[in-house]
């Protein structure tokens, strides 16, 4: 058996959009189930984001604590945002967020991985980039407002992530699997062997 995740689409007899919100909806559909029964199925629809580890040359990440309201926690997580249109280059969306969030740019990007975080319940799928030559970025500093207004950048070194997310102490679905998926490539074929940062990306869709 090969270890590979496969699309596949089950039939849909009907579908309803109850909430549509300003970034996100909730869409019921009734799927059929093998043994032919229909079942409804309430889940997120996203546009879909791509987030950032961005890595310096003290081996130190890039992290922002911000204020997530669902969770009630200020969470440690690396730069992300949301795809603001469809078929939009993720790359082009990851550059934008790194120097919105940080004001930083980098010279080397790579694909690190792509998730679906929360597949049981939302379609969104992200793509985590790693971004690396970092370098102070010029011209103004984005204007940050609402949760955006009270966070906090540093600089962490990758072992001290590591240790916080195995102790349960680091929680940001972005950061857990960027940072253990570095560590993971390095301990595999290394960083350089990454697929390319404009490398196809079948949830996602774009022109590169």
């Amino acid at each position: 058996m090969t270890i590979k995740d496969a699309p596949e689409e089950w039939e849909i007899r009907a579908t309803q959009t109850p909430f549509v919100g300003n970034k996100t909806s909730v869409r019921t559909d009734a799927v059929v189930m093998p043994d032919g029964t229909v079942v409804g199925r309430d889940y997120q629809v996203h546009p879909g984001s791509v987030a950032v580890l961005a890595l310096d040359a003290d081996d130190r990440v890039l992290v922002l604590r911000q204020y997530r309201h669902p969770v009630r926690h200020k969470l440690w997580e690396i730069p992300a945002g949301l795809l603001d249109v469809p078929g939009e280059n993720p790359l082009h969306a990851a550059q934008r967020e790194l120097y919105e969030e940080a004001h930083v740019k980098a010279e080397d990007w790579r694909v690190l991985t792509d998730v679906y975080t929360t597949p049981g319940g939302c379609d969104e799928a992200v793509r985590i980039f790693l971004a690396r030559d970092l370098s102070e970025a010029e011209g103004e500093r984005f204007a940050v407002e609402e949760e955006e207004a009270d966070m906090v950048l540093d600089r962490v070194p990758v072992e001290d992530l590591v240790r916080g997310v195995l102790a349960g102490e680091l929680h940001n679905n972005c950061l857990v699997v960027g940072v253990l998926s570095l560590v993971a490539a390095r301990g595999g074929d290394g960083l350089d062997a990454l697929r390319p940062a404009l490398a196809p990306w079948p949830a996602r869709p774009f022109e590169a």
